[in-house]
């Protein structure tokens, strides 16, 4: 028997349905006074997205045994070959995973331009990343 922690995972799931909703105000165009306080709301969004991914991925690999993770490129790689997203889905959620090197240790050379073509894919693919855990979840654990 599996002990998956649904409650963390979803409490994750709302948090980051939560932040898809707010992804599309941080890509329209501001004032250009605003534009320091929009790169690190960017940031910001980037950063707590991976950081959510990789948690859920995490109670994920754990609930159910799966092999343990190296890195957080690691997760996603398990998910995948677990069948626990679709592989449409792989090379958008490794991209976001690998910035975070980039926002917590090398934020003082972060190349913006490198963000906000992620930041438009990020909707759908969290969006489809939330639905299918819940899906995932639903077809192991027969609720």
């Amino acid at each position: 028997m599996y002990y998956v922690n649904q409650n963390q995972i979803n409490k994750r799931l709302e948090f980051l349905n939560w932040l898809v909703e707010t992804i599309p105000e941080s890509l329209e165009n501001k004032p250009e006074s605003d534009k320091a306080i929009l790169f690190l709301a960017q940031e910001r969004i980037l950063h707590l997205a991976l950081e959510s991914v990789t948690d859920i991925g995490s109670y994920i690999i754990d609930g159910f045994l799966m092999r343990d993770a190296s890195s957080y490129e690691d997760i996603i790689e398990i998910l995948h070959g677990e069948k626990v997203f679709p592989s449409h889905l792989l090379e958008t959620l490794l991209g976001l995973v690998k910035m975070r090197k980039k926002l917590v240790q090398e934020y003082f050379h972060l190349d913006r331009n490198e963000i906000y073509p992620l930041l438009h894919e990020l909707p759908t693919t969290l969006s489809e990343f939330s639905n299918s855990i819940s899906n995932y979840l639903k077809h192991e654990l027969n609720t």
